[in-house]
């Protein structure tokens, strides 16, 4: 199993008489890594770039911030996007709960290939998905960190570590 490292001190790969397997945990695992990897790139954009076309009313560089902002001014489209999130679950879980029950696919894996990673060597497409995990381990830690320090200190991740360098703060 890719990003096993043999690191389970809770025991959560064997609680089957629990109802949770490690399909449904790996399943949420990889879900979790794909989300957090692009929440992180959207801060970042966003504080680079600004808001995206057709959100200008979000100016805050700090995502938290311009949430709020953005909730102030047009909450449906807040309700817009939770409603699309509760679709896609939807979806999602329909194709892990039988993707489990058959045994015919494996978790995280929706058949999109389009640069053809998996057609190839075997060993390579491993090692991606390796890496896909790690990186998404990691994503979600950052997110939750960029997500926590907008919330206390009200600035964007790099506003606030430029922030840190300037003042020697570490």
């Amino acid at each position: 199993m890719a990003g096993d490292v043999g690191f389970d001190p809770l025991g959560l790969s064997n609680i089957d008489e629990v109802g949770i397997d490690l399909y449904w945990l790996r399943e949420a695992e990889i879900k979790h890594a794909r989300v957090a990897m692009m929440a992180v790139a959207g801060f970042l954009q966003v504080e680079i770039f600004g808001p995206a076309p057709g959100c200008e009313m979000a100016t805050d560089k700090c995502q938290t911030d311009a949430f709020w902002q953005l909730w102030g001014a047009h909450p449906q489209y807040v309700a817009f996007g939770l409603i699309m999130i509760t679709i896609t679950e939807m979806v999602s879980g329909i194709a892990t709960t039988s993707g489990r029950e058959s045994g015919e696919r494996a978790p995280g894996d929706f058949g999109l290939d389009p640069l053809g990673f998996g057609k190839g060597d075997a060993a390579a497409f491993e090692r991606l998905k390796a890496q896909e995990i790690a990186n998404g381990r990691l994503a979600m830690w950052a997110a939750a960190g960029l997500i926590v320090q907008g919330c206390t200190t009200h600035q964007g991740g790099i506003e606030n570590l430029q922030q840190a360098l300037s003042d020697n703060a570490f």
